[in-house]
């Protein structure tokens, strides 16, 4: 009975990562040892045991065969006979299939991850990477994360993708486990590389229709230098990471703000009129689709909706603006205001050459917000003020918060400055 840290872990130590979750596997050992041994059991489909003291998972050493449809459809085997490197095998990429002996701190190494870590490459272990379709989602989602530090998919192992693609075994992916992958991405430092990656395997119309066909459609070149919008799309969701790191919400309305203009009909390319509004409902598809967290998708609706609204917000009235705040429930969840204005700045700044452009109308829509928000509806009512008079003079009350911030020294040098 041996044991070997496996898996992440022994991965981003390599790459000089800070350390996460440790999972470890045992070799030799059948389910009743580990329970002699104190170990308490939690897997459901394969013998995982939590350890008595560190409470980190253990599993047994494992094989899988296919037996199904999807990457549920597996037989597995932990007998005690199995070894490491069998259990290293059926891993998804070599990066993946290194294990760390427990006692002596040795490497076990028999696909070749440290030296693809060292090469910056993805690659699948074997053949049976063909057997799993999460795969695909796992390597686009990987490549969000490890882009940024040179690694790109082995062409084989793209090669492989096709070939799941092409098989329609995408479609028994549950919704639930494609925007697990998604909102990792959408956290990871460069989320554009999820979306190329599948794209360039030829996964992504099966997984998210709504994103490909954005792939192709052009944009007005005085406003887009990068033409094509599913490369924006790309630009802003990497500008979004940048702006709000970890913030998969922002990163989610980045993703899926210009929806609309694949809607547009061929023959007004490159224009698009109102996409903000078409793009509503292929929102609601994906959303629906993937079971998106009502948070997201309300936050993504309302940048769909309002973005071009917030990049003019110097023309708006100031009742206009008042209006826009209370669309966004800005009152109610102040916290929507600061993230359409950091999805609206990566959108702005999401164009080949805006890259380091400042984007004042973020600022300022966080400054109006803060003048309306500071009026109270008590003092109002103190006045005497009731029922539907109260949100009369509310309103009245926040137009005019609103047009004083708009004329405050603060507001004319930050104008000035952008």
């Amino acid at each position: 009975m041996k044991t070997y840290l496996v898996g992440g872990a022994v991965r981003d130590a390599l790459l000089g990562l800070p350390p996460g979750d440790r999972d470890w596997v045992v070799v030799g050992a059948t389910p009743q040892q580990m329970l002699d041994a104190g170990y308490r059991p939690v897997g459901r489909d394969f013998p995982v045991f939590l350890h008595p003291r560190t409470q980190e998972e253990h599993a047994l050493a494992r094989t899988e065969r296919k037996s199904g449809r999807g990457y549920r459809g597996f037989v597995v085997d932990a007998d005690p006979s199995v070894t490491l490197e069998q259990d290293l095998q059926r891993r998804d990429f070599t990066l993946n299939a290194i294990a760390r002996d427990e006692a002596s701190g040795e490497l076990v190494d028999p696909y070749g991850g440290v030296r693809d870590i060292e090469d910056r490459v993805l690659r699948h272990v074997g053949p049976a990477f063909v057997e799993d379709p999460l795969r695909v989602l796992r390597a686009a989602r990987f490549m969000a994360r490890f882009a940024p530090l040179g690694f790109t998919v082995a062409p084989e192992t793209l090669e492989l993708m096709r070939r799941i693609a092409a098989s329609g075994e995408l479609d028994a992916l549950v919704p639930e486990r494609v925007w697990q992958e998604l909102r990792k991405a959408l956290a990871a430092a460069q989320p554009s590389a999820f979306a190329r990656t599948l794209h360039e395997a030829g996964a992504l119309g099966a997984v998210l229709p709504e994103l490909e066909a954005l792939y192709g459609v052009p944009q007005r070149a005085e406003f887009h230098p990068e033409i094509d919008t599913g490369r924006h799309q790309e630009l802003v969701s990497d500008m979004a990471a940048r702006l709000a790191p970890g913030d998969d919400m922002v990163g989610f309305a980045a993703l899926t703000h210009d929806l609309g203009k694949a809607l547009t009909p061929r023959e007004q390319w490159p224009r698009h009129v109102m996409h903000e509004q078409r793009g509503l409902k292929p929102l609601a598809a994906l959303c629906g689709r993937l079971r998106v967290p009502n948070e997201h998708r309300q936050l993504a609706a309302i940048a769909c909706h309002e973005h071009l609204n917030v990049h003019r917000l110097p023309e708006l009235r100031d009742k206009t603006v008042l209006e826009l705040l209370e669309r966004c429930d800005g009152f109610r969840r102040p916290e929507r205001i600061a993230r359409l204005a950091l999805v609206c700045e990566a959108d702005a700044r999401g164009r080949l050459g805006s890259e380091d452009k400042p984007h004042p109308q973020g600022a300022e829509l966080r400054r109006l917000h803060a003048a309306a928000l500071a009026v109270n509806a008590r003092d109002l009512a103190a006045q005497g003020l009731k029922g539907p008079q109260i949100g009369e003079a509310l309103a009245k009350a926040r137009v005019a918060a609103i047009a004083a911030a708009r004329r405050s020294p603060i507001a004319d040098a930050d104008r000035n400055d952008g």
